[in-house]
């Protein structure tokens, strides 16, 4: 069945920037599960895109490491692992801490708006506690996304966005509840709109210290409940996995 969403917009100039937002999409929500091998002929079938297209996609995406090139094989998901999540998790940690210092330096009152109505959009958004509940998940972490962006918007460097940007994305895919079958997506035993306003309101006060320690006490546990979450999900019996 071709699956094709209408809601294409008109910044996507060309049918590789299609392409790459589809499959970018569908990678980070685990539509296409890690290890899923990513044959051209059901790409076509799945987004109504031709072989160019597809193709110039697929190699961006493997420049970012969310897919991997198999020689002649040709591609496939990239993979997921525990000892992938730890690196990520500190490589996260100390990015974010160092950008949102300068954030701290150079932001303005703009910066903090954009960061004060993020907070609110994401507060208003309830947590999915149905998996099967694919457009409660998607909104809550598109709003949940945005509000760790609008943090870090105003630290001023293009460079520093873009591999927070990458980080980002593919913390995202650990978190995903598809990833983890029939476990409930971020059902975390925390008050994580508490840890979001703490956060937030240390910026406001400039409070670098307060900052990095937060940061890593938020990436911190969220990597710890993954983590959890994906052992008991390796423990189940078979049967009980999709």
């Amino acid at each position: 069945m071709s699956f094709v969403p209408a809601d294409i917009t008109a910044s996507e100039k060309t049918l590789a920037d299609r392409a790459l937002r589809l499959l970018r999409e569908d990678i980070l929500a685990a539509r296409l599960a890690p290890d899923t091998r990513l044959r051209i002929v059901e790409l076509q079938t799945r987004y109504g895109l031709g072989i160019s297209p597809l193709r110039e996609a697929l190699l961006r995406l493997a420049s970012e490491g969310l897919v991997v090139a198999e020689g002649q094989r040709g591609f496939a998901v990239a993979s997921v692992s525990l000892a992938e999540l730890e690196d990520l998790t500190r490589a996260r940690i100390r990015l974010e801490s160092a950008i949102l210092a300068e954030a701290i330096e150079q932001g303005d009152a703009e910066w903090e708006a954009g960061m004060i109505a993020a907070l609110h959009r994401l507060s208003r958004t309830p947590l999915p506690h149905d998996a099967q509940d694919a457009e409660a998940i998607d909104l809550w972490e598109e709003r949940h996304r945005a509000f760790h962006q609008s943090l870090v918007a105003g630290c001023g460097s293009v460079w520093l966005l873009r591999m927070h940007a990458q980080l980002t994305e593919h913390s995202e895919r650990y978190r995903r509840v598809r990833l983890f079958h029939s476990m409930p997506p971020l059902q975390l035993a925390r008050k994580v709109d508490e840890e979001h306003q703490a956060l937030m309101q240390a910026l406001l006060d400039r409070d670098t210290p307060r900052v990095a320690e937060l940061v890593k006490q938020h990436l911190e546990y969220t990597a710890r409940v993954v983590a959890s979450l994906w052992k008991i999900q390796q423990t189940e019996p078979a049967e009980q996995t999709v």
